[in-house]
């Protein structure tokens, strides 16, 4: 059961309630619910190709009541997974990798099911710890794509498809050569009973490597967006394997849409929250900051993905704040509304952040309370935000199903691939710090006379400078983004947390940190085509060590450096400030230099 409070706490007679209850009117009178259910398009556009666009991405509509009836199907085919292997690795990106990462991260391996690790980094550090830990003659290899071209994933797919293969040479010598003299399909069948593809029919299944060959594979309905698919197979598939409670995921989430019919908002939970989340972005409360009780933090990241990328463009957006720690009142500008989605058993917790919500509100602060009874909740939860999402695109006047701006992104890096091994640095200005871990900052190009870049020689204060100039673009209401091409781990999360607390009580502007190129799925399309009030801060690691890509001419450590320069570009392109910081070759100590930068930075300010 999926409960909430009313649709925002403010003062009814306030400009912000009053703008609700308008918006709330329209919906009734235009139908908004029951437009939405018939697939009439004209709610988000009255361009016909638009509206094309949109009515061929509905079908995560249905998708509960669909899945629920092939339950039978995913639990038989995780019965005989779970039978041949120890773990399975999921190999995705975005919309597909954020689902498998939430069930992951709460059940675990619930109902005697098998660990699923998620890859959704072209680090050679997380590609290499991803196989260190997941041994090739026990792991279940999950290629997640649905347009079965998503670079990342094939560039996974080509790793472990040779790991997979050295790993049955090593084992069975001289067994692969006996298979190709006589053997019938030959030894990718056998290899590939390893793999498993979740993509989508037609051409993008045929573009997958060896995909007819696969153990399984799972053909998800076309008309369901990648961000919406988290109740089709993409998600469902790799839930199952974990033994997650399918039919209670589901129910939950065929109860929600149940509720989402009906016309009047204080009836539908979807209709409601996306009336709120669209009305106080379109009065300055853009940034969706999200409370999350710590059991279910991970949904975070989820309803990152699915707010930035169908709200974020045509100038304008909603700006979710995921895994931000809590503060007092005075610590949030006037661009804030807050989201706090608990478990009903978590008292405490509950407690503790509701006395937040009511200093909140008094604050005038606008804050919404969602409640789950049980962890089989999140289907139901899933389903709320995917039809809010849709209701607040139609108050901001975007197609929530589209992603522009997020192909910009992707040329650029692979003309930064085209044209290795040198990449275009003119015009960049570089400040480097004399320190074992050298942080480099890189800024855009400066009104200088010649085309050379400048180069500041190391001293007391450079970066720091560097660091207070850029802080200084951010607008009064803007956010920051730091964008991480690093590998994750516990102790950069913790680093990246203290930084981005430094920066938001010290400047009061939200802040959004990501690893890259993760986020370049998730919040990439917002950051170019959304309210143009971002300033970003780009961190790499030099000196990677070379991991080589199967049939690439180039490995994850260009890959990856790639992504980071097409991104630099794309938001050079849309004339975003930037500003990025190399952390040397010890990441770890490189985020411990620029703490430290940032503090006299801070101190300056």
């Amino acid at each position: 059961m999926n409960r909430d409070l009313a649709p925002f706490l403010v003062d009814p007679d306030a400009p912000l309630g009053e703008a609700y209850e308008a918006a709330a009117r329209r919906a009734i009178a235009e139908r908004w619910a029951a437009r939405i259910w018939e697939r009439d398009a004209s709610l988000w556009s009255p361009d016909p190709g638009v509206q094309a666009t949109c009515a061929a991405r509905l079908g995560w509509l249905l998708a509960p009541e669909t899945f629920l009836d092939r339950i039978e199907v995913l639990e038989a085919f995780a019965a005989t997974a779970r039978a041949g292997f120890r773990g399975a690795v999921l190999a995705g990106m975005g919309g597909s990798s954020l689902a498998p990462h939430l069930w992951a991260a709460v059940f675990g391996t619930a109902g005697g099911g098998i660990p699923v690790t998620v890859l959704d980094s072209t680090d050679p550090a997380a590609v290499l710890a991803v196989d260190g830990a997941n041994p090739p003659e026990d792991t279940l290899y999950l290629v997640a794509t649905k347009s079965g071209t998503t670079s990342e994933t094939l560039a996974f797919l080509g790793y472990f498809w040779r790991v997979a293969a050295m790993d049955i040479g090593a084992r069975h010598e001289g067994v692969l050569e006996r298979l190709r003299e006589v053997a019938t399909p030959g030894p990718e069948r056998w290899l590939a009973e390893h793999f498993v593809a979740i993509t989508d029919p037609g051409r993008s299944v045929e573009a997958i490597p060896h995909a007819d060959a696969f153990r399984e594979v799972f053909l998800n309905p076309p008309d369901v967006g990648g961000r919406y698919s988290a109740l089709t197979y993409m998600g469902l598939v790799p839930a199952a394997l974990l033994g997650v409670d399918l039919h209670g995921l589901l129910g939950s989430a065929v109860a929600l849409a149940e509720r989402c019919h009906a016309a009047e908002p204080g009836r539908n939970p979807g209709l409601a929250l996306g009336l709120a989340l669209g009305t106080l972005a379109r009065a300055g409360r853009d940034k969706l900051t999200l409370l999350i009780d710590p059991r279910i933090d991970a949904l975070g990241a989820w309803i990152e993905q699915l707010v930035a990328e169908s709200t974020g463009k045509a100038g304008t957006g909603i700006v979710p704040i995921d895994g931000e720690p809590p503060g007092p009142p005075e610590a949030y500008g006037p661009d804030r509304v807050f989201v706090r989605i608990g478990l009903a058993d978590d008292l405490a917790w509950m407690h503790r952040t509701d006395a937040l919500l009511a200093e909140l509100a008094v604050a005038g602060h606008p804050v919404i309370g969602l409640t789950m009874d049980d962890l089989g909740g999140l289907g139901g939860e899933f389903f709320r935000w995917e039809f809010a999402t849709a209701v607040a695109g139609a108050v901001l006047g975007v197609n929530p199903f589209d992603e522009p701006d997020v192909d910009g992104a992707k040329r650029m890096t692979e003309a930064v691939l085209a044209r290795l091994p040198e990449p275009d640095t003119a015009g960049r200005v570089d400040v480097f710090a004399e320190t074992p871990n050298a942080i480099i900052a890189q800024a855009p190009p400066l009104r200088l006379v010649g085309d050379a870049p400048l180069r500041l020689a190391a001293g007391p204060g450079t970066v720091p400078g560097e660091l207070r100039r850029h802080l200084d673009r951010v607008p009064e209401n803007g956010y920051l983004a730091i964008g991480a091409f690093i590998a994750a781990s516990e102790a950069r999360d913790a680093a990246l947390r203290r930084i981005r607390l430094a920066l938001r009580d010290a400047t009061r502007r939200p802040v959004v940190v990501g690893y890259g190129p993760r986020y370049l799925h998730s919040t990439g399309q917002l950051f170019k085509g959304g309210t143009p009030s971002g300033c970003f801060l780009q961190l790499l690691a030099d000196g990677r060590e070379p991991l080589e890509i199967p049939g690439r001419p180039y490995g994850f450590e260009t890959l990856i450096d790639a992504q980071a320069e097409g991104d630099f570009q794309a938001l050079e392109a849309h004339e975003r400030p930037i500003l990025r910081i190399h952390l040397g070759a010890d990441p770890d100590a490189g985020l411990a230099a620029l703490e430290s930068a940032l503090a006299e930075a801070l101190a300056r300010g």
